[in-house]
């Protein structure tokens, strides 16, 4: 099992990946969403500057914000500084899209960018559309190195659902998701995987189609409760980041929410709907993955957290990973929120990984 970390894209903390890579942190995922963060390319430029094992990439960036010969000259100049240690997570977008008011990309739409991606990552001429135009487009001036295709660098398509798990399998070297500690998600994700990429005719070997889910551990100390304001600190950005994703889905979509969230969803309805609809895109997403608001904490609780997180003594935790690592999920990516990101690597490190 790998251990990678998702991080809180931060320009003038890169030192944080250099400490992950001394930790013997195998990936670093860095986050590309615009209006709360650093810009992505701009924190990987630095981060190989910096390190010389870690694999360095997105997690993920997002087909919606950036055409995609875009996307693939950022990540091919960023794999110009680290070859062979850079890859490219990508998704259609939901929280980047979502926090400015708008709508992820559209399955369809996002097939068709993967595909333009794909080809130019492998050196091709592809054709890419764009406003209603198609046009055939490559990398020219190649033999002068502004970037490195020719150190391949993977693609790996975060999927939360079926149909977007599928386009992994068809156009992607892995799948990005963000599963319970429950082996049952991870069999499931594969299939759907493997669904897609027979459409085309490609074999998924699950050993060499490399899989990764987002979350976070809590290492619980002996008699520690889990509503203790450090595992609240720990966990709570994180794990409330789980209810933006639900909240924005039921409000583009409809239906109802899971069953570990009913006795909560009154409540947390309410509290975000105090916002005017004209700015409540804004007010889902304060805080997102980095910090825990004070009035969310009640809604952090130890059901959502078992739900959500890898938690429990070092002994649990390395059980819970084991048997993930059964069902095929090759590695775990760490997102602490931003005030304890350091110590919980380190414990991570000290407590989990070395024992496994």
């Amino acid at each position: 099992m790998d251990f990678g970390l998702c991080i809180v894209s931060k320009i003038d903390d890169v030192g944080y990946i250099a400490r992950a890579e001394n930790l013997g942190y195998s990936h670093a995922w860095v986050a590309d969403s615009q209006m709360i963060w650093s810009d992505c390319y701009a924190v990987l430029a630095l981060a190989a500057q910096q390190t010389r094992k870690i694999k360095i990439g997105t997690g993920v960036s997002v087909a919606g914000t950036r055409i995609a010969p875009v996307t693939a000259s950022s990540i091919a100049t960023i794999n110009r500084l680290a070859p062979g240690r850079t890859f490219l997570g990508i998704g259609t977008g939901n929280t980047a899209m979502r926090i400015m008011g708008h709508k992820p990309l559209k399955l369809k739409e996002f097939a068709s960018y993967l595909k333009t991606l794909r080809g130019l990552l492998h050196g091709q001429e592809v054709e890419f559309t764009w406003r209603g135009e198609t046009t055939p487009v490559r990398f020219l001036m190649q033999e002068q190195k502004f970037i490195d295709v020719e150190h391949p660098i993977p693609i790996y398509v975060s999927g939360f659902g079926p149909k977007a798990q599928a386009l992994a399998g068809e156009y992607g070297e892995g799948l990005v998701m963000s599963i319970p500690p429950d082996p049952g998600f991870m069999y499931r994700a594969l299939n759907n995987a493997q669904a897609g990429a027979s459409r085309i005719g490609k074999i998924l070997n699950p050993q060499n189609f490399y899989t990764t889910s987002l979350t976070t551990a809590v290492i619980l100390e002996p008699g520690e409760s889990l509503t203790s304001d450090r595992v609240l600190r720990e966990c709570g950005a994180f794990v409330i980041a789980s209810l933006h994703y639900v909240y924005d889905k039921i409000r583009q979509f409809g239906g109802n929410p899971p069953g570990h969230l009913r006795h909560i969803w009154e409540e947390y309805n309410a509290l975000v709907e105090k916002t005017p609809p004209s700015h409540r895109h804004l007010r889902i997403h304060d805080g997102h993955c980095t910090y825990l608001l004070p009035e969310e904490a009640k809604f952090v609780t130890p059901e959502l957290i078992r739900g959500t997180c890898l938690v429990g003594t070092p002994e649990e935790i390395i059980g819970q990973i084991r048997r993930l690592e059964e069902a095929g999920l090759h590695q775990i990516m760490i997102i602490p929120s931003l005030e304890t990101q350091y110590r919980v690597i380190e414990d991570i490190a000290r407590k989990v990984m070395e024992k496994m």
